[in-house]
């Protein structure tokens, strides 16, 4: 059996999802993307750990195309394994998003992200 194809394992004692580049099991649909710009970016995912209180919470976001604004309450990490995106921030940076990319957004970070090709993200919020 491939990696990609083997079940998730959400109630270990380490939660993990096996193949995420493709993972598709049970994502829940969270719906379209607020404070659009340009098209209608739908998101799902699968959450696999939330902490007392919210966090720490770490997740599968999956985003299809289209350009909104963000300001991010919270320290995230993403580790990005499908797909395109650049974020604009307000200062003027712009970070290119391909897979394998890496990015730590800073509490408070604000901006723009367009996804370009439908992306995969692993995240973990603090």
């Amino acid at each position: 059996m491939a990696t990609d194809d083997l079940p998730a394992s959400l109630a270990s004692s380490a939660p993990h999802l096996p193949g995420a580049r493709t993972w598709a099991e049970s994502l829940a649909d969270w719906g379209l993307q607020p404070d659009a710009l340009a098209g209608q970016s739908r998101s799902s995912g699968r959450l696999l750990w939330k902490g007392e209180g919210g966090r720490p919470e770490v997740g599968l976001w999956v985003c299809t195309p289209g350009r909104w604004r963000l300001s991010l309450p919270a320290d995230e990490l993403c580790h990005f394994v499908a797909g395109r995106a650049t974020y604009r921030s307000d200062d003027g940076e712009v970070i290119e998003v391909t897979p394998g990319t890496v990015v730590h957004f800073r509490q408070g970070w604000t901006g723009e992200c367009e996804v370009t090709e439908t992306m995969r993200n692993l995240y973990m919020l603090v």
